[in-house]
């Protein structure tokens, strides 16, 4: 693994440890020629998948990106952060077993809104109000009333 500060090739690896519930290994690694030490993550990818843009768009699916959706959505708020990474592993696992290489993003979108509703019900709004595109108070109320189980028109 190459050094992200000074990209020598060898690199050591001081500690390794499963993390995730065991769905990656967390290790320590070492740079002996500048002496930094960072930390990497292996997962095990079954397949690339390819999200599809409502615009028809297609890009590689990028986990990391979809974790800093949840974090900003999540900002602030009292949820641990174990508990998201299990709901984002959730996700990443349910959308490998799909079967399918190319994803629509809608379907990825509505699998963080089903999860941000069991975990924190503001990070919901506030995922929603992106992901829908909200442009009025109106919005806001309808996805109140759904978290509440109030039928909507």
């Amino acid at each position: 693994m190459r050094c992200p500060f000074c990209q020598n090739d060898d690199t050591q690896v001081k500690d390794s440890r499963p993390a995730e519930d065991g769905a990656a290994i967390r290790r320590r690694r070492y740079c002996p020629a500048c002496g930094a030490r960072y930390t990497t993550y292996e997962r095990v990818q079954l397949r690339e998948l390819q999200v599809v843009k409502k615009n028809g768009r297609r890009m590689p699916f990028d986990r990391d990106k979809l974790m800093r959706s949840l974090q900003i959505a999540l900002r602030k708020r009292p949820v641990e952060p174990e508990r998201v990474e299990r709901m984002l592993s959730g996700i990443v696992r349910r959308l490998e077993s799909l079967g399918e290489s190319e994803i629509p993003s809608d379907l990825i979108g509505e699998m963080v809104m089903e999860g941000l509703a069991s975990l924190d019900a503001v990070a919901y709004v506030r995922f929603a109000s992106v992901y829908k595109n909200f442009r009025e108070a109106r919005d806001f109320e309808q996805v109140l009333g759904e978290l509440r189980g109030e039928e909507t028109e």
